[in-house]
C-alpha cells in the first residue's frame, strides 16, 4: 500500500486559539490515489492472470496509461514508481533489444521517483531500481551493477523491513550471489510479511513467487 502522508495542519489566521484542523485532499490529491490503485491493480492482473504471451501487449497499453498519469501529474513520485515497474515488467515479458530500451525507461522513471520523494510507497523505487540492477546485464549491453543493487535493496530494506516485496528481491538477489542461506532467511520472513489490503491478488502472486523460489534452494 502507498505511504499515507500525515495531512498538512493549518491554523485560521488571526484565530490564535482555534484547534489545528486538517487539510482535506485536493482533487489532484484523488486523482493521484486513484491513478497509483489502477496501475497496481492492472498490473497484478496481466502480471498474474494473463497467459505469458499476452502479456508483453497488456503491459504496454498500462505503461500508455502510465504516461498519461504521470504528464498529469508530473510531481507525483508514485505514479514515477509505477511507470517504472510496469516498464520494467514490460521488458520481462517482452524480451529482444526492445527491452534494453524499456529497461533504461524504468530506470529513468525510478530515478524521477526517488529525486521526489525517495520514501514514496515504503521505499518502493530503491526495491525496484535494485531489482533492475541485478536483473538487467552489465557494461557494455546495460547498466547491470550488483554492487548497486545491494545498496538499493538494503535501502529499500530499511524503509521496509517487513514488506513482501523488499524481502523477495532481496532473497531473489542474495540467491543469485549465491548467497543461499541469507536468501532462504529473508524469504522466510517475506511469507510472514503483513497482507496489503485491496492488493491480494498481487500478494498472492508474490507469495507464490516466494514459495517456488525457496524451492528451488532446497533444504
Amino acid at each position: 500500500m502507498p505511504v499515507l502522508r500525515a495531512a498538512l495542519l493549518v491554523l485560521i489566521a488571526g484565530l490564535p486559539a482555534a484547534p489545528l484542523l486538517a487539510a482535506t485532499p485536493s482533487s489532484a490529491d484523488e486523482g493521484v490515489a486513484e491513478g497509483i490503485d489502477h496501475l497496481q491493480h492492472r498490473w497484478a492482473e496481466i502480471h498474474y492472470g494473463l497467459p505469458q504471451d499476452e502479456q508483453a501487449k497488456a503491459l504496454e497499453g498500462l505503461a500508455d496509461e502510465a504516461d498519461r498519469l504521470v504528464a498529469a501529474h508530473p510531481e507525483a513520485a508514485g505514479l514515477h514508481i509505477w511507470a517504472g515497474i510496469v516498464r520494467s515488467t514490460e521488458a520481462g515479458a517482452s524480451g529482444g533489444l526492445g527491452a534494453l530500451s524499456l529497461v533504461k525507461q524504468a530506470r529513468s522513471d525510478l530515478e524521477r521517483a526517488l529525486a521526489l520523494d525517495p520514501l514514496a510507497l515504503d521505499g518502493s523505487a530503491y526495491t525496484s531500481l535494485g531489482a533492475l540492477y541485478y536483473q538487467v546485464p552489465g557494461w557494455p549491453l546495460a547498466f547491470g551493477d550488483d554492487d548497486r543493487a545491494e545498496r538499493y535493496l538494503k535501502r529499500a530494506l530499511a524503509i521496509d523491513p517487513d514488506g513482501l516485496d523488499s524481502l523477495y528481491f532481496r532473497g531473489d538477489y542474495l540467491h543469485e550471489q549465491g548467497r543461499d542461506d541469507e536468501a532462504r532467511q529473508a524469504l522466510q520472513k517475506a511469507l510472514q510479511a503483513p497482507p496489503r489490503p485491496g492488493r491480494e491478488r498481487a500478494d498472492t502472486g508474490r507469495r507464490e513467487e516466494v514459495r517456488a523460489l525457496m524451492d528451488t534452494l532446497g533444504s
